[in-house]
Formats: structure tokens, C-alpha cells, sequence
């Protein structure tokens, strides 16, 4: 196969529809912008929920030394421990629990403020000053009274924190905003298609006598598709650039503003979750382009 053939014709193939491959370009850029938002808010969301809980949990904090409550005589012992959970697990409001150490509680801690603050030789805390806890999720958000009123005055517990007022609006927030994103993508990606079709519609027609020509010296479907399939693949590889250059300024001067700010009720999304979002657009990217060209390029490049 002639590479220099193939390549003439990409060159020719974008400038003779320029206009087309622009627009598929920056719609592609928007709805592969849009499919990155929708998976870091996405990532967001289950990150404030391992760190808060959700609608559906409330926390039980466990008695620790010098603790401030009034109910509170000294640190939890493995008897009102065993007490409490046993509580816990009869309640039939309760669909499940979990005991959350000191050691979790201080990595959350860390994550939350920064791991700078607690380290050195005078750190504002130790894992020995956080208290446990019991995480237990409900059957129904709105049946928790039960619950609580059988925990609250046990010996060992120090307090109860149910998080559902604080977390319904930011949960219904994030999913308004990421619904939101993965909607407009998908309208978006449904006009990317149809560009692409008519784009390999448009190349197809121009090129008809050039592929009559290779047709009858027996050139191979492969070999006049590739052109087709290359144009495709750059301008996937362009919209996934501006995506994910959008993304990372995203992340540079919303997220990282709202950080620094000392916005720190929640974790935020960070490399690793940028990462999976930059991930599934570069998948996303050239499979939008690709399928469709290899399923149209059968059909009109039949002459």
C-alpha cells in the first residue's frame, strides 16, 4: 500500500471539506466536554458521599478520651462498643452498618485539610483524637426517629449526626448539574454522528470517479476507506484535545479555586478522577468518529 497516496488524499479530503470537519471538530469538543463534566461531578458525588454519608445514613460517634460531651465519661469501651452495634443490628429501620476506626477517621481527616497540618513534631491531631463510629444506613430516609431514639443515651455514644437537610441540596445539586451534562451530551453526540455521516457522504461524492478508477484496477475496500477512516481519526483527536484542555482548565481554576478557598466541607475530585474523565473521552472520542465512518464507507463507497 502506498502510504504517500493515502496521505495526499487525507490532506485533500480535509481542505475540500474543511467546513465540515470544523464543525464535527467543535461539536465533538462540547459534547466530549460535557461527557468529561458529567463523570468528574459524577466522581464527585460518590466522593462526598464516602466522606459524609448519604441521604440514607446518619452517623453515630463513639465516647473518646476527654471527650466534650456530657454523656461521655471516657473513651468507648469494647463492651458499650459491642452494646451499641448490637442496637444497631435489631433496629428494623436499619438496612446496614459499618464501624468506622480512628485510623479511617484520621485518612479522612488528612484528605479533607491536608496532610501538611498533621505531620512535623506538633501536628494539629493524632489518629488517637478522632472518635469511631457507626455508619448506618436506612431502609427509608424518612423512617430514622426509631433509630436514633434507641442509640442516643446509650452508654459510650457521644452524638448523632444526621446529614440528610445538610446533604439533600448538595446531592440534588451535583445530580441536576451532571444529568444535566449527560443530556446535553447526548444530543450533542446524536449531532456529531449525523455530521460525520454527511461529512463521509460529501467526501464519498467528490472522490466518486477517483474511486470508479480504483474500483476497476481492483483496488481494495481497505485501501480506499483508509483516507475516510484517517480524516475521521483526526478530527476525533482534535475534539478530544480541546475536551480535554477544557477539562484541565476546569479542574485548574474551578476545582483548584474552590479548594484554595477553604471550601473544604467535602473532598473535591482531583488527578485520578481528571484521569477516568480524560480517559473516557479518548475512548469516546474515536469511537464516535470511527464506527460510523467504517459502517457508512460500505455503503458509499460502493460505486
Amino acid at each position: 500500500m502506498q502510504s504517500r497516496y493515502v496521505f495526499s488524499e487525507l490532506g485533500q479530503g480535509l481542505r475540500r471539506n474543511l467546513s465540515m470537519h470544523v464543525a464535527v471538530v467543535l461539536t465533538l469538543f462540547v459534547s466530549l466536554t460535557l461527557v468529561g463534566l458529567g463523570v468528574l461531578l459524577n466522581q464527585q458525588a460518590a466522593k462526598a458521599s464516602e466522606h459524609w454519608g448519604s441521604q440514607l445514613q446518619i452517623t453515630v460517634w463513639l465516647c473518646k478520651a476527654n471527650d466534650s460531651s456530657p454523656g461521655c465519661t471516657g473513651e468507648v469501651t469494647d463492651v458499650q462498643r459491642d452494646a451499641i452495634v448490637k442496637v444497631v443490628q435489631d433496629n428494623p429501620e436499619v438496612a446496614g452498618h459499618h464501624l468506622e476506626s480512628k485510623e479511617v477517621a484520621f485518612e479522612k481527616v488528612k484528605e479533607l485539610l491536608g496532610e501538611e497540618r498533621f505531620e512535623g513534631p506538633n501536628p494539629a491531631a493524632t489518629a488517637q483524637d478522632m472518635p469511631e463510629s457507626v455508619w448506618i444506613e436506612l431502609k427509608d430516609p424518612e423512617q430514622y426517629e426509631g433509630i436514633t431514639s434507641a442509640v442516643e443515651g446509650l452508654d459510650g455514644v457521644s452524638g448523632i449526626r444526621d446529614m440528610r437537610d445538610t446533604l439533600k441540596p448538595i446531592y440534588g445539586a451535583l445530580d441536576a448539574l451532571k444529568w444535566g451534562a449527560i443530556g446535553t451530551a447526548a444530543f450533542l453526540v446524536l449531532a456529531a454522528l449525523l455530521l460525520v455521516g454527511n461529512t463521509i457522504r460529501l467526501a464519498a461524492f467528490a472522490r466518486r470517479k477517483e474511486i470508479g478508477i480504483m474500483r476497476l484496477v481492483g483496488a481494495s475496500t481497505v485501501y480506499i476507506a483508509l483516507p475516510f477512516l484517517l480524516e475521521s481519526l483526526v478530527t476525533a483527536l482534535l475534539g478530544v484535545a480541546l475536551a480535554g484542555g477544557t477539562l484541565a482548565a476546569f479542574m485548574h481554576f474551578v476545582v483548584g479555586d474552590l479548594a484554595a478557598d477553604n471550601l473544604q466541607f467535602m473532598p473535591w475530585v482531583g488527578s485520578g478522577e481528571f484521569g477516568v474523565a480524560l480517559a473516557a473521552i479518548a475512548i469516546l472520542g474515536p469511537v464516535l468518529t470511527l464506527l460510523p465512518t467504517l459502517v457508512l464507507t460500505r455503503k458509499y463507497l460502493k460505486v
